[in-house]
């Protein structure tokens, strides 16, 4: 834990108290329903809390009766209700073992061990079509789901799908199939360093490490049969977007990048500024006691800086004009250092999570990497910038707020 995190956990609770999730994350429930969260089951939980320390009692308890209705329609041979509620399940038992920063803590590997059941129970309903992969890596193992389109498929587009720093795989599951494998696209949900199963079983994030884990993956999907070697990218969401960045510019094997909510300027913003559970939750992942230690050997090197120069294939960006994890001024700054075909979104009065376009935002970003993994957006000199209105209407030709002209 950080000094900031403890000494201002009570500015958290009154948030939570007076405005519930809306507080720490404005309007994230258009978000967290892309992944997979029922929005009966968001407010059953949040009708629970009242401070931080109720959030991991609260998502187990709505889980376990999600879990439970599961079970009873399995029994009952309703194979695609249970496989439902079993994803609803999965995400929030993931939620609630989120909130534990110690990997020996009992609750943590029992509320994994709960999801891990889940998607046993989803993925054998679904005749197969979600499967887990683990893979060695450093020493140590990474953890994803691998997910199928149903019937026959080979030489299939794919995707590896990256969850930000407080997301785990099962974050992707009904996002997988609802844009990707009912296209016939193969989606691969990971957890890279420092995340989920794979913090959980001792591989901790540095500086380049989780790069090298998007290549590992990428070595597991090119010898599959189903995928098309030549016609991978990558979606990621928030830190995903800046690892995914960095993969990108250190493995030309990614064919195209969709990236929302990146952190791409200066890391202070998050980890000083932002909600002091950021900060703490990094410091978990980086494996990191010593505050002072973290700042000097890692937050210091993480801004892209020219890194995003070495990015040769296409790329698109999308992120809220009032992001509280990256300023627009240095994400816009950020962007103009890309010389890979490139595009741009900046979604007016939307906050980190894009909560209010996110169903619209995931559904592009899916379609997007589709047509980019087929040609599109190859031209050299590509430069799309939108700046999209909260009224409908989207200046094209411009990502610069109308206002600040």
């Amino acid at each position: 834990m950080t000094a900031r995190s403890i000494g201002q956990n009570w500015t958290l609770d009154i948030a939570l108290a007076q405005g519930g999730f809306d507080a720490l994350h404005p309007e994230a429930k258009g978000t967290m329903e892309q992944l997979g969260h029922d929005h009966t089951d968001f407010d059953k939980v949040f009708d629970l809390v009242k401070s931080g320390a109720m959030l991991p009692k609260a998502w187990a308890t709505i889980a376990a009766q999600a879990q439970e209705r599961a079970a009873e329609h399995e029994r009952n041979g309703f194979a695609r209700t249970a496989a439902d509620l079993y994803t609803r399940a999965a995400v929030m038992w993931g939620r609630a073992q989120y909130s534990f920063f110690d990997s020996a803590d009992p609750r943590k590997s029992a509320f994994r061990a709960r999801a891990n059941h889940c998607v046993e129970r989803l993925g054998e309903l679904r005749g197969g079509v979600v499967r887990r992969v683990v893979l060695d890596f450093d020493g140590g193992q990474i953890f994803a789901l691998l997910h199928l389109p149903t019937g026959p498929v080979r030489n299939a587009p794919a995707v590896i799908l990256g969850p930000g720093m407080d997301m785990i795989k099962e974050d992707y599951l009904a996002a997988a199939e609802r844009y990707y494998t009912s296209r016939g696209v193969v989606a691969l949900s990971i957890e890279g360093p420092g995340q989920g199963e794979t913090r959980a079983n001792g591989v901790t994030v540095d500086l380049t490490n989780y790069e090298r884990a998007v290549s590992r993956y990428l070595d597991y999907l090119t010898e599959l049969p189903e995928v098309d070697a030549q016609r991978i990218g990558m979606f990621g969401i928030s830190m995903s977007g800046y690892w995914g960045s960095r993969a990108a510019a250190t493995d030309q094997r990614l064919a195209a990048l969709a990236a929302f909510e990146a952190p791409t300027g200066d890391f202070q913003t998050i980890f000083e500024r932002a909600q002091p559970t950021f900060k703490a939750n990094y410091m978990y992942m980086a494996g990191y006691d010593d505050e002072a230690s973290f700042d000097r050997e890692l937050v210091a090197h993480l801004p892209l800086d020219a890194l995003v120069a070495d990015i040769t294939c296409p790329v698109l960006y999308g992120i809220g004009e009032f992001d509280e994890l990256t300023p627009l001024a240095q994400a816009l700054a950020n962007y103009e250092l890309v010389r890979a075909p490139k595009e741009i979104r900046v979604y007016e009065d939307e906050f980190h999570p894009l909560g209010g376009v996110a169903a619209e935002v995931f559904r592009f970003g899916a379609e997007w990497l589709e047509r980019a993994l087929a040609g599109d957006f190859h031209a050299p000199g590509r430069d799309a910038r939108h700046y999209v209105h909260r009224d409908g209407r989207t200046t094209t030709g411009s990502a610069t707020p109308t206002w600040w002209q």
